[in-house]
């Protein structure tokens, strides 16, 4: 906070007067937050004392203060509280209780910074930030952005500036910011950024969006300019205009997405842009919901268009009605506003770089689109226009006919439809039924030609938006911002309506990013943290929105399998869309129950089990978008028309591409030829730059990989494709997310109204917040939960080696410690030890594995340190290279003046000779002798240098050719990369498709072995059924024929039958009443169980509320807990840095008392050695006193020695040996006399130098004195300010924290100790000033003994008194010696001073020195560092580069070389010219010199400047030839060039055989493909012929059980008429058709040879039969001859039971009956019946 509260007082200070409201309001909180007083203090005492609190209700949230009670008063989970707006007092539940923050945190610009984060509290601060105009919040690494109704002042280009080059922690919350990181972000770690907006439709996305552009536009600048702010202006005026409409939720909403892609070069500067737009609202166009308009471009251009365009465009009559419903506006305002937009967009084409005719183009396209709807279409009867005058008018703006036109739009449906639906899959028989069921109608025909044309309309809109944004500059990375339509709700705008389909992807696609929100901020931080090993506690985070999503993209294992076969595996929406548009007879209801199926819940209505419910009408369901917080209703009618292709919009693209006008079709064919759309779905992929190529590659890999390959022409799955393919792109950069919040739902109300414009005052009320609507967007968004995991968390993360590379500049002690070159083993231990000379705090970061994390705000605290530390050493490194510069241009200045004096000089001696005729005359004829030399010389270097062009020509030519070769090559590399891509997708698709249908294959070949070993069971088990049906017809028949004898048989059959039926009846009885118990007990089990069912239901719905209840109060407690414990290691972390920063002060505080201790003890010291000196001088001046006094004494007796010398000299009576001793007397006296002068002569050299000592010291003093009161005086000001702030600082410390009362005590024992310390170090100072005492003291005795010495010796001179002629001589010598004496001194004096300044001079010359030794080593590591990076840097670069673009680069940086040197090359003739001139000049003045018999030192002067000018003239030769050389080296380099392009063609080569070798594998994966599918299609044959085998069998196995229950029951009848009638013939029939069976069994059985137990047992029954056959022929035969029996039975019965056509008997006498015909003769006599006309059952007896 504190430096952004630097940056915002700063802002104050320099800012225009013009500010904006909200960002004035974020400086007086800074002001205020800044130094708190002693009332906002005492303000938080109390907040802190009364314990405030949010109380939850229905309709927001209220402040109250709890109210202490005694324990027990209330109930367990209650709490009384106070409300502070009308003091009412209520008891209240724990849970509708939050914790409210105090008043300083309410207008908090990070919501994560707030002290308890709650629900209440965060959409507090939003409503008190909104109310002051404050729309930008902070919410952790995101940013909250609510709506305002009026256009704020804040988006201006000042604001701008002022957020450049600004970090996120020193800049206030505003949607600059958010560009302004991810640019900063994007220039430090070289990585694509994406900024994503979310929010409701109508929360200013798009406005925001162009707010990004428009920063990013403008900071970061562009080459030439070529992007400018107009420009994209322009750009969103035409997007405003082309996509954009009134909707119920929004006056101007966007009804398409799109991608902004800015991307950037190395300098950080735009190179290039382009735009990306999916899921636009085409069918808007024709049909949208009630009460909404269509795109904004119809209105402008019926309202803008002038005369002469209206008359082209036949606007002159509009139509009353439209098919479309696209009308003139009413209003005559709303027409002027639509006017100034048709007129502001034609600007911004012009702008863009649209031509005349373009713009043209796109108003014809549009007025044929109104010409079509204002022709309709025929209800009912053949498909055709309803008024053709206005289809003709649309035809001719299209530049076709009305035939054309017509059959475009109705002709060839069914084919269409045919087609597309059976690619999905089926047969066409399939197909053709689905196509008999849902005809299309003439209205959707003409809608889907009108939303065709705008489609492409609109791409080519987006393709020349992209031509006029494209460039060819290289560019790095990208910055991408992604703006999609907001989540629709029709009821939040009171409209009863379901929603649309293209709501629903429009919701979708906001579901899909709010995934990837959560996928970021949750996932893959707690993926983070298992890795690394960090343990860290948090709520139990609910799942992303993938449970709404899935129910509408979620796709099937067997997507892959093309089979139109409804299985049971849940798939979402879109999928049963696909799949029941062909299904025969599919529909929307069908659909939504499938979907509710797979998604639906099982507890009817209820919205928390599942995120989908029914309507209240069969074609509605509920869909619970954003975390199930915002449910909306969809209604499906008519969305199966949404899956199905219809070929008038397939052919929209072909009409305008053979389209008569050339400007209509010159754009559409020029699109046709260049892939920009992808699969029809996603435009603006144009774009020649390596970033543009990687986005489309990324988009058309989504687009051709597994299940899009197959799926990716289906019309629904589009919709998860393109989503997907926008996710994939965002997914590969680092994010930034914006949650926009919509304000309150009557502010984007269905009444149509336009938005407060710019510069109109809003009301009162425009400032009010919604807050159940902010409330259900924060639930919704789930910034909560994200603000909590930041704040818990550890947000920032380093890997080791980066951390420490980074910020090992922050602790030079351990650069000192290890060396410069101090190589790292292990990374942690260093990352560690360098954590712990920071001295941060524990808990303020974790180590990781890999990396170390830190918490919220640390990171940019040490990048705070490492920018300070970096500018002080910039300062300081500039600092010596100011130096430097200075000093080297101290010497250049010195060099300059020596040559200006030289220049001076030969001036001079110019002026001497100028006027001489001689030197004229040479200086005229010179030149004229070199004339015809110097003009050969020219020509040849002309010569050469046309040579040189020539050269340079044919080299600038083969460059050009080589660039266009390269850039060819390029392009075909990118175009054949994306073609290996795309066959590459494929054959991964195909891959896929083929193990899938391998899988599909093996488990329809283990389905039909399992059905063949069933089949042959079955036909087993009916072979042996036969056998045992023919051998009970056999057994009856030999036990009718062994009892033919017996009467009384008739009567027992008769009674064993009705004993039997008694029994079977008392069965039924007895079974009947053993049901109903057993029915019974168990409906009373049944309701048991349901009344134990309902019970435990009950139970555990209470548990369930109690389970919730009680979680809710845990999350709510685990909040606050957490909230507390951030607030604790807050508090810990203030202590520390408090506790540093009292370190720091009492170590200041030491040192200032140590300085002001030092500089006492000086000035005392000082102070006594002034006195000393003092007294010195007051004795030497006595002393000195007296030495005149006995100089004059001296004087005296010299003046009476003279006198005596002149008697003595008046005396000529004395002898020479007198004279010859007084000689020897007065020598020895002049030598000791000398001896004494020169004493003298030294005690006044000492007494002078003490002197200038005395005066030296005191006026050091006296200086000292002034500076040390100065230092004093500043030492003891900052002393009171430090005083001042710290205790300042100890009482805010008390308020906060009793606890630090005792360390403060602890720190005043501290300072006490180093008070007594100071103490004995002043002591200790004073006992070293009395030592210099006493050794002054030493020093005056000396002084003083000296002086008595010289006393002495004058006394010893005076008593040894000469003559006077002796004293004249000595006085005479005493003068001279004297003056020597005097001299001698003088010297001496300035020796000592001169030696004294040379003592002084060494030693500033050795610190400067020393610190020029530590600056050079400094700067010498900083430069091996410098060095370092800068070559990993380059060995990055250097990898990052492709040979051919390196070979180009080296070419271009030869033929600058060639020019440069070429300019070299003239600029040396030119020198060489005028050197020649110059020496021309000069031997002619040499010539004029030498006849003029000038003197020969001048001559030699001039041989030396002409040896000078030869050499350099030889320097210019060899500088030639360097560079004929080098030419010839660029020429090589040439030659090189050209075999590396035929090396480049051979390879080319290669690759395209490689490319052929590659389609050649291709064509016969596909043969291999085309042979799979027919053997699938044969398999499918062989299994469709099985399963009729097998229904058949089947049949076969029912029509024999069948005829064997007849045979049963008509081997009974026979038993009857057998003992009726012995005497007919029809025994013999039986014989023989029993007889024909076994021959017939016989010979099927010879057929399929096959032996088992079954056969077996078959044989013996067939030998039995024969054998009863061999026994029945003789019986019969005598029967025969006894004649007939009578029968008892009646002869209707024989007729019924053994009637039989002569046709079966035929047929089975020839064999031609299938399986199962055997039994064919008894299907008429199903069941006997006996004379009553009652059933009589079969009962056999052994």
């Amino acid at each position: 906070m504190k430096w952004e509260r630097k940056f915002l007082f700063g802002f104050e200070v320099h800012a225009a007067p013009v500010l904006d409201v909200g960002l004035n309001c974020q400086m007086m909180i800074g002001r205020n937050a800044k130094v708190k007083t002693e009332e906002q203090i005492a303000a938080e005492q109390a907040w802190y004392g009364s314990e405030k609190v949010w109380l939850v209700h229905k309709d927001g949230f209220s402040l109250a203060t709890v109210v202490k009670t005694e324990a027990g008063s209330l109930p367990e989970g209650k709490l009384k509280i106070k409300l502070e707006h009308d003091g009412t007092t209520l008891d209240v539940d724990e849970d509708d209780v939050e914790k409210a923050n105090p008043p300083s945190y309410d207008r908090s610009e990070d919501l994560a910074s707030l002290l308890y984060l709650n629900e209440s509290s965060v959409m507090h601060c939003l409503r008190q930030r909104y109310g002051g105009n404050l729309i930008h919040t902070y919410a952790g690494p995101n940013m909250v952005v609510i709506n305002p109704l009026s256009t704020p002042s804040m988006y201006s280009e000042k604001v701008m500036h002022m957020f450049k080059g600004c970090r996120r922690e020193d800049s206030a919350p505003h949607i600059y910011s958010v560009a302004q990181s991810a640019y900063r972000n994007l220039l430090t770690t070289r990585q694509d950024q994406s900024i994503v907006l979310l929010g409701k439709s109508g929360s200013g996305k798009t406005t925001n969006c162009q707010h990004l552009v428009q920063y990013l536009v403008s900071i970061a600048g562009s080459t030439g300019k070529i992007f400018s702010a107009e420009k994209w202006q322009a750009v969103y005026t035409i997007l405003e205009a082309f996509g954009n409409s009134s909707t119920s939720m929004n006056t101007n909403a966007s009804r398409f997405s799109h991608i902004v892609s800015l991307d950037f070069d190395q300098a950080g500067q735009v190179a290039s842009a382009s735009i990306q737009t999916m899921l636009l609202e085409k069918m808007r166009v024709s049909r949208r919901p009630e009460a909404e308009s269509t795109f904004n471009v119809f209105y402008y251009m019926l309202a803008g268009a002038d005369s002469s365009l209206r008359t082209e465009l036949h606007f002159n009559h509009l139509a009353e009605n439209s098919a479309f419903g696209i009308l003139p506006q009413s209003k005559p305002e709303d027409k002027q506003r639509a006017s100034q937009q048709f007129t502001k967009l034609q600007a911004a084409m012009k702008v863009l770089g649209i031509s005349g005719e373009e713009q043209k183009a796109l108003w014809l396209i549009l007025g044929a689109i109104y010409h079509l709807g204002a022709a309709g279409a025929t209800k009912a009867g053949r498909r055709q226009f309803a008024r053709h005058e206005w289809a003709q008018k649309a035809a001719y703006l299209l530049g076709c006919t009305l035939e054309e036109l017509s059959s475009s739009i109705f002709k060839h449906q069914t084919k269409g439809l045919q087609h597309s639906t059976s690619f999905r899959g089926g047969s066409d028989e399939a197909s053709q039924g689905d196509n008999s069921g849902s005809k299309v109608t003439a209205l959707e025909c003409l809608e889907a030609m009108a939303s065709g044309l705008y489609s492409e309309l609109f791409t080519l809109v987006i393709s020349l938006i992209n031509r006029a944004l494209k460039s060819s500059q290289h560019s790095l990375c990208s910055l991408l911002i992604v703006d999609t339509p907001g989540f629709q709700n029709p009821r939040l705008a009171q409209q009863q309506r379901g929603a649309t389909f293209e709501e629903l992807c429009h919701n979708y696609t906001q579901e899909r990013l709010q995934t990837l929100f959560h996928e970021r901020t949750f996932v893959q931080e707690l993926e983070r943290y298992k890795e690394e090993n960090i343990e860290l506690v948090l709520d139990d985070i609910e799942s992303s929105t993938s449970l709404s999503v899935a129910a509408i993209d979620q796709a099937s294992t067997q997507a892959l399998v093309r089979t139109l076969a409804r299985t049971d595996e849940a798939r979402g929406l879109l999928w049963l869309m696909e799949e029941e548009a062909v299904q025969p007879g599919g529909s929307e209801e069908t659909m939504l129950d499938r979907l509710f199926s797979y998604y639906g819940s099982a507890q009817g209505e209820n919205k928390g089990a599942s995120l989908l419910l029914r309507g209240e009408e069969p074609q509605l369901f509920l869909l619970g978008h954003s975390h199930g917080t915002d449910w909306v209703e969809y209604n499906a009618q008519g969305w199966l028309s949404h899956a199905k292709h219809n070929p008038a919009a397939q052919n929209a693209a072909t009409l305008l591409q053979d389209s008569q006008k050339k400007n209509i079709s010159g754009l559409f064919m020029g699109r046709a030829s260049g892939a920009t759309v992808l699969s029809g779905s996603i435009a603006g992929l144009e774009g020649s730059s390596q970033l543009a190529l990687r986005r489309a590659t990324s988009m058309r890999k989504t687009f051709t990989t597994g299940v899009a390959a197959v799926k990716k022409k289906s019309l629904c799955i589009q919709v998860k494709l393109q989503v997907d393919a926008l996710i994939d792109m965002v997914r590969r950069s680092r994010v930034h997310f914006i949650h926009c919040l919509l304000p309150k739902a009557e502010a984007v109300g269905g009444g149509g109204e336009p938005r407060v414009t710019h510069g109109e005052s809003p009301d009162s009320g425009l400032m009010t917040l919604n807050v159940g609507l902010l409330r259900a967007q924060l639930r919704g968004s789930k910034l909560l939960d994200a603000l909590r995991i930041y704040r818990q968390g550890y947000p920032d993360h380093m890997v080791f080696s980066e951390f420490r590379r980074r910020f090992d500049v922050l602790t030079p002690h351990l650069t000192k410690k290890h060396g410069r070159h101090y190589i790292v083993t292990d990374e942690k231990r260093a990352v560690e030890e360098l954590l712990e000379s920071l001295e941060l705090e524990k808990s303020s970061y974790h180590m990781g594995l890999s990396r170390v994390f830190f918490r919220a705000g640390t990171l940019s605290r040490l990048e705070e340190q490492r920018d300070d530390q970096t500018r002080r050493n910039i300062t300081l490194f500039q600092a010596a290279c100011r130096g430097y510069l200075a000093r080297h241009a101290f010497k250049k200045r010195k060099i300059q003046d020596l040559a200006i004096r030289c220049i001076q000089k030969n001036i001079k001696k110019n002026r001497g000779v100028k006027d001489w005729p001689w030197w004229k005359l040479l200086t005229t004829v010179r030149p004229l002798i070199e004339v015809q030399l110097t003009e050969e010389q020219i020509r040849g270097k002309d010569e050469e240098i046309q040579q040189l062009k020539q050269k340079l020509d044919k080299v600038e030519k083969e460059r050009n050719e080589l660039r266009l070769n390269s850039d060819r090559l390029e392009s075909r590399i990118t175009e054949l990369s994306s073609e290996l891509a795309d066959e590459r997708n494929t054959g991964e698709s195909a891959s896929q498709l083929l193990e899938t249908e391998t899988s599909e294959r093996l488990r329809l070949e283990k389905d039909m072995k399992d059905l063949q070993t069933k089949f042959d069971s079955m036909k087993k088990q009916m072979e042996s059924m036969e056998m045992e049906v023919m051998e009970a017809r056999l057994i009856r028949a030999s036990e009718l024929n062994g009892e033919m004898d017996d009467d009384d048989t008739g009567g027992e059959w008769r009674l064993k039958y009705e004993r039997a039926i008694r029994e079977i009846e008392f069965t039924k009885k007895r079974l009947q009443q053993e049901f109903d118990d057993k029915l019974e007990v168990e409906q009373q089990n049944k309701r048991q169980l349901e009344r134990r069912i309902s019970d435990l239901q009950a139970d555990n719905e209470e548990s369930q509320r109690n389970i919730q209840q009680l979680k809710k109060k845990t999350q709510r407690l685990t909040a606050e807990l957490q909230d507390t414990k951030l607030h604790l290691e807050g508090q810990q972390s203030r202590n520390h840095d408090l506790e540093k920063k009292q370190r720091k002060f009492d170590s200041e505080l030491s040192a200032a008392q140590e300085e002001v201790q030092r500089e006492r003890s000086l000035r005392e010291k000082l102070a006594r050695e002034k006195d000393m000196l003092t007294g010195d001088a007051f004795s030497l001046r006595q002393q000195l006193e007296d030495k005149d006094l006995e100089m004059c004494a001296v004087n005296l007796k010299l003046d009476q020695l003279e006198v005596e010398l002149q008697d003595l000299n008046s005396q000529e009576s004395k002898d020479e040996a007198s004279l010859a001793k007084v000689r020897k007397q007065l020598r020895d006296m002049e030598a000791k006399v000398k001896d004494q002068e020169e004493e003298l002569d030294e005690q006044a050299g000492t007494i002078q130098m003490l002197e200038q000592a005395k005066l030296r010291l005191e006026m050091e003093m006296e200086r000292l004195r002034q500076t040390h009161s100065k230092d004093i005086e500043s030492k003891d000001d900052e002393v009171e300010e430090i005083r001042q702030s710290c205790s300042k600082k100890l009482k805010q410390m008390e308020v906060q924290l009793e606890e630090e009362y005792d360390e403060k005590q602890k720190v005043l024992k501290e300072k006490r100790e180093l008070e007594s310390k100071l103490l004995t170090a002043q002591d200790k100072v004073r006992g070293d000033d009395l030592e210099t005492e006493k050794r002054l003291r030493k020093d005056l005795k000396r002084t003083k003994a000296l002086l008595a010495d010289a006393q002495i010796m004058l006394d010893h001179i005076k008593n040894n008194a000469p003559s006077k002629r002796e004293i004249a001589q000595l006085k005479n010598q005493l003068e001279e010696s004297g003056f020597t004496c005097s001299v001698a001194v003088k010297a001496r004096k300035s020796m000592e001073v001169e030696i004294e300044d040379l003592h002084v001079q060494m030693e500033d010359i050795s610190k400067t020195k020393q610190a020029l030794e530590e600056q050079l080593s400094r700067l010498q590591r900083e430069k091996n560092d410098l060095q370092s990076r800068m070559e990993e840097d380059q060995e990055d670069l250097n990898e990052l580069m492709k040979k051919h673009k390196a070979a180009v680069a080296q070419l271009a940086q030869n033929l600058a070389q060639i020019s440069d040197l070429q300019a070299q090359l003239e600029d040396a003739l030119k020198e060489k010219q005028e050197v020649q001139e110059k020496m021309q000049a000069l031997q002619s003045q040499l010539e004029f010199q030498e006849q003029s018999m000038v003197e020969k030192s001048l001559v030699s002067r001039q041989e030396a400047k002409n040896r000078e000018l030869e050499t350099k003239l030889e320097f210019e030769k060899t500088q030639v030839k360097r560079l004929e050389s080098l030419v010839a080296r660029l020429k090589e380099n040439l030659e090189k060039l050209t075999e590396e392009r035929d090396q480049r063609s051979s390879s080319e080569n290669r690759e395209k055989e490689q490319n052929k070798r590659l389609q050649r594998q291709i064509r016969d994966v596909k043969e291999e493909m085309g042979e799979l599918a027919k053997k699938e299609a044969e398999a499918s044959r062989k299994k469709h012929e099985l399963e009729m085998d097998i229904e058949s069998l089947e049949a076969a196995n029912q029509s024999l059980q069948a005829d064997l229950k007849l045979a049963f029951k008509r081997i009974g009848d026979l038993q009857a008429a057998i003992e009726d009638e012995m005497e007919s013939d029809d025994n013999e029939d039986l014989i023989n058709s029993l007889q024909d069976m076994v021959t017939k069994y016989q010979k099927r059985q010879n057929r399929t040879q096959e032996d088992s137990d079954t056969d077996s047992e078959l044989e013996d029954r067939v030998d039995g039969v024969k054998s009863w056959l061999s026994k029945s022929k003789g019986s019969t035969k005598n029967l025969s001859d006894d004649g007939s029996l009578k029968s008892s039975s009646p002869p209707g019965r024989r007729r019924y039971c053994f009637d039989r056509s002569d046709e079966e008997e035929e047929e089975e006498e020839k064999g031609g009956a299938t399986q199962g015909s055997y039994y064919s003769r008894y299907r008429y006599g199903s069941q006997a019946k006996d004379d009553d006309g009652e059933d009589r059952p079969y009962v056999t007896t052994s």
